[in-house]
């Protein structure tokens, strides 16, 4: 079947849901194959071009009518797979530290209830930050966007993402620097 690229942006700027299936068929395969020669799983290449589509979906309003898919979409598949790297990297550091507690024999069980205590003043000074800024913050460390991808899915600029996420690291290393040595380490590996 011959699709017209050149009306896929307007087309998804009048919520034309047909389109999608037809940009569906041309770049699936393409952006899967593309992800499992990075990651070497197929489970985490299908979540990449499932990411890619409904990334798609919800910029579809900032899509300009000349935009260029090949280049847009494999831009998205690219830092979801940069994205799952990241994570990927924090869970091995989270893995090795477990390990290594865990051979620890005097203090496994107080390092994992101070990660435990940590974890949670986390999760409570989250909730803490201004409504927009939690956001920012959370798609940011936690989902893995980028300050551009933050900026177009919330419709604003760049500078006033980064000012977000600035704001709320001084925030945690405040709040959390207080409680000493193994605070700040868990603001290293897991915050900032």
């Amino acid at each position: 079947m011959i699709y017209n690229k050149e009306t896929f942006a307007e087309r998804l700027k009048t919520d034309d849901r047909t389109v999608i299936d037809e940009i569906y068929a041309i770049y699936h395969s393409k952006i899967f194959r593309f992800s499992l020669a990075y990651l070497k799983n197929e489970a985490e290449s299908y979540d990449v071009v499932q990411d890619v589509f409904i990334k798609l979906w919800e910029n579809r309003l900032v899509l300009k009518k000349d935009t260029n898919f090949d280049a847009f979409l494999f831009t998205i598949a690219k830092n979801s797979v940069l994205s799952l790297f990241r994570k990927r990297i924090t869970e091995q550091k989270y893995i090795d530290y477990l390990e290594q507690a865990a051979t620890s024999n005097t203090q496994g069980t107080e390092e994992q209830t101070n990660y435990t205590f940590l974890k949670e003043r986390y999760e409570q000074l989250t909730d803490q930050l201004p409504i927009k800024r939690r956001e920012i913050f959370i798609l940011s460390r936690e989902k893995g966007l980028t300050n551009k991808e933050i900026a177009l899915l919330k419709g604003i600029a760049e500078k006033t993402v980064e000012d977000h996420i600035s704001k709320a690291l001084s925030f945690f290393k405040k709040n959390l620097g207080m409680l000493g040595i193994w605070t700040l380490l868990f603001y290293f590996l897991f915050v900032e």
